[in-house]
Formats: structure tokens, sequence, C-alpha cells
């Protein structure tokens, strides 16, 4: 049987550009290993071919690159310009579609920005090219924190009270709640430009500062309580796993850098009634924002019940990031993680064209 060819598609020109580099990797060695012709290629730079080389031969090789490091450093988009150097223009690099296109399968291991708010998959679904994850409407109102939390109390999913803010409304909105609040761009993630205020002084830097990336901001009410991660693979909730950080909040340093501070526990502490309920929610929440496949959904939970953080279509698969760790929690190694959600995947396409 001939084996199945899989581009990777990674990088692109996001904030996380880095972070999904380094998902993009790991996910090709762990597809090559399960026998797939698996080659990442990076979304905004392209692949430059040489002179007669046949795409097909682009999927012998693996293409990747173990030293994909994660720093503190946001990029910018003048920064991701930069690494560009071929004169064309566009998302798309060259010969990216082509690529995609002669592949079987697209895993898409794209994180914020344009690879995870549904351009990109509209790019594929106008092609024909069949891609895990979400599709291009879903991914969009995931990506938007206040539409998909708007759905989610539409829904009677608990979530925090939030407003949405624009430059023109100034450094000291009205807010219908208190400190201490969460800033946050509407359109991210990897808490990049997002912090906890505690005052008018830092409410106002942390707005300056989270304009950068977004020219839409949520503030929401902070909930006190646990956090928790509940990834939902193929329409199965996984084990959740609780976030415990001993020095500050679960921010992008905590989330990517070897030796921090943040310990990941599968709770053996927590209530089994709270457990279930996490996993009803978070199958409920990817089912009211018509996510497929997979994706993960953060939580808080204290005295007065389980709350929505946000729904993730595109969740990290970095050595560091959490679904990986919920699968290995319920006996899933990284390997066949990848492997079942091409597979569950392709089921849903199969349905469809029934």
């Amino acid at each position: 049987m001939e084996k199945m060819k899989i581009a990777v598609l990674a990088g692109g020109k996001s904030t996380e550009r880095n972070v999904s580099l380094s998902s993009g990797s790991k996910i090709t060695n762990a597809l090559r290993s399960k026998g797939y012709d698996a080659t990442m290629i990076d979304l905004f730079l392209g692949y430059e071919l040489e002179k007669g080389q046949n795409v097909e031969d682009i999927f012998k090789t693996s293409n990747t690159s173990t030293d994909y490091e994660i720093n503190d450093d946001v990029l910018t988009d003048a920064d991701i310009e930069k690494l560009r150097t071929d004169g064309t223009v566009g998302l798309f690099g060259k010969n990216v579609l082509r690529i995609l296109q002669a592949a079987d399968f697209v895993f898409l291991a794209l994180h914020g920005g344009d690879g995870e708010n549904g351009k990109v998959q509209a790019v594929l679904d106008l092609n024909n090219i069949k891609y895990t994850g979400s599709g291009s409407l879903a991914s969009g109102i995931a990506m938007d924190k206040a539409i998909s939390k708007e759905i989610m109390l539409y829904n009677d999913i608990k979530t925090a009270k939030f407003s949405v803010l624009h430059e023109e409304d100034g450094i000291h909105p009205q807010l219908d709640f208190g400190y201490p609040m969460v800033v946050k761009p509407n359109n991210g993630g990897s808490s990049i430009g997002t912090r906890i205020v505690h005052d008018d002084k830092e409410l106002a830097e942390s707005l300056s500062d989270a304009y950068r990336f977004d020219d839409e901001i949520i503030v929401e009410e902070f909930i006190t309580g646990r956090e928790f991660s509940l990834g939902v693979v193929n329409g199965e909730a996984m084990p959740a796993i609780e976030i415990v950080v001993n020095d500050g909040w679960y921010d992008y340093e905590h989330k990517f850098q070897t030796g921090s501070t943040t310990q990941f526990i599968t709770p053996p502490n927590i209530d089994e009634d709270v457990h279930s309920e996490m996993k009803r929610v978070a199958v409920q929440t990817m089912a009211v924002l018509g996510m497929t496949n997979y994706g993960r959904v953060d939580f808080l939970t204290n005295e007065t019940g389980v709350y929505v953080i946000e729904a993730n279509n595109l969740p990290g698969m970095t050595p560091l990031s959490l679904l990986p760790q919920e699968a290995e929690a319920a006996g899933i190694s990284y390997e066949d993680l990848c492997e079942s959600i091409v597979l569950g995947k392709q089921k849903l396409y199969k349905q469809l064209e029934k």
C-alpha cells in the first residue's frame, strides 16, 4: 500500500511563529515514525525547488530540524518579513500551494494569526485540499474571543464577564466590573499581549501593549480558581491537567520555557463530578463553536462552578504543550495522537462525501 503523503504546514507569519515551527517539527517526525511520507513546509518562507526536482520527491525527506528554539522574544511582522528574501509577497510562500496540492493530506501545525483564524483553511477549502482541525468558519469563531464567548453564554456555558475595547475608547474605559482584570488581544494566543491588571495605571499600560498585537482588545473579569486544560480529540475528552504556577501566572514564558516554575499535574485531588463536568462542557463548547477533529478548552473552577476561559482550535503540539501531556495521561503516545488526528479528520471528510 502506498504511503500517505502529508505536508505539515507550520511557521507562517504570526507572533507564534516559533511555537508553530516547534510543533511542526515534532509532528513531522512523529508521522514519519508511523510510516507516513511527511514533510514540514513553512507557510510564509515557502520551499525552493531545485532545477528539475519533482514535487513528489519533497515528501521523501522529513525537512525538519530539532533546534527550533522558542525564546521569549515576540516576533513582529517586520521581524518575520526580513526572513523572506525571494521577493515574493503574500502569506503563502513560494511553491507552498503547489506542494499542498500534491499532498494527500495537510496537518496544520500553525498557531495564532492567519494560521488559526480561518483564512488559511478557506484557501485550502477553495483548492479542495484536505487538512486537520476545524473548518474555516469555526476557526474564525474560535479565534475571536468575544464572538466565541457570546456563543458560549447563549448556550449557558459559564465564562467571565467581559468588554470589547478599541483604541478610541481610551485608556480609562467604563467597565461594569472592577479590578483585578485580564487584558488580552481579542484575536491571539499563547498569552501574547495578555496581562492581569490591578489598577488604572496597569490597565493603561496593558491596553497600550495589547494594541500592538490587535486593534480589538478584550477585558475580562478576573476569576479566582484552579486552572485546568482539557483536550478533545475526535469527540473524546482527554483527562484534565491542572496548571500550577509557583511564580506569577501561566504566561508565554511559562508555557514554552524549559525550567520555568510551571508544574503540570493530572490532579488526583479533583472532585470526579467537577472533572466530569469539565469533560462535558469541553465537548459542548467545541460543538457550539462548530469545532471538529481536535481542540483544547481551558477552564477555571471554583465553588461557583466551571468557567471556560477559551477554546483553542489548533492547540500547541510542542514538547511542553498541554494536549500531548493530556493524551499521555490517557495512555496515548505522541505518535498515536498525531495519527489519530489525521485519521479522525479523514473519517469526517468521508462522511461529508456520502
